[in-house]
């Protein structure tokens, strides 16, 4: 494992992360990264987090905390609160964490960079991908593009969860994401 390139790897949830971690593994010394000031309401991030550090420690997985800096994401998103979901708000919102992925990355003396995001099935690669590689080449570290989700990942994370008893949401994680799936929900009881 110690002769294997170190990778930080940007996790937005444990449920995401069981997948991701097991394939990176096979090339790469995994180490997370929790960063996402996305996450509302306060208590949602938190029990986030700790699914994130329970998680860490049955995989056995080195795990640094970012700051929960949510002010800093309602000032990157501002004027797009009503955008829906995978609309122009969500690019914004990949960026500010892959950013600070790769920032810390950099810190830390990480030559390579990855994401969570591409396993859901709500996240689209061929948009996460490039901003990676982007932010990438500013930070002059290598960004491992991938859509996760491919070759059966989101299912293999969904065996994953379930084996390691995880929480699993059902929403990105941002306030106006909570309130579209709330709207749908309540759309459906009509019906």
């Amino acid at each position: 494992m110690k002769d294997k390139p170190k990778l930080l790897l940007h996790i937005c949830c444990a449920p995401c992360a069981t997948y991701v971690v097991e394939v990176l593994r096979e090339e790469y010394q995994v180490i997370g990264f929790f960063y996402n000031p996305n996450i509302h309401p306060a208590g949602e991030y938190y029990r986030r987090a700790s699914e994130v550090r329970r998680f860490s420690q049955l995989a056995e997985l080195t795990l640094i905390e970012g700051e929960y800096e949510e002010g800093r994401w309602w000032k990157e998103i501002s004027g797009l609160e009503k955008e829906p979901e995978g609309g122009k708000r969500c690019p914004l919102c990949y960026r500010l964490r892959l950013e600070e992925t790769a920032r810390r990355a950099t810190r830390e003396g990480i030559p390579f960079f990855a994401t969570t995001l591409t396993i859901s099935p709500h996240k689209k690669a061929e948009i996460i991908n490039p901003i990676g590689e982007e932010i990438g080449g500013r930070y002059d570290i290598s960004f491992f593009a991938a859509d996760f989700k491919k070759k059966d990942g989101f299912k293999r994370s969904i065996e994953l969860s379930k084996r390691y008893n995880l929480y699993r949401q059902d929403y990105c994680g941002c306030l106006p994401s909570l309130f579209e799936r709330e709207k749908r929900r309540k759309e459906k009881k009509k019906r």
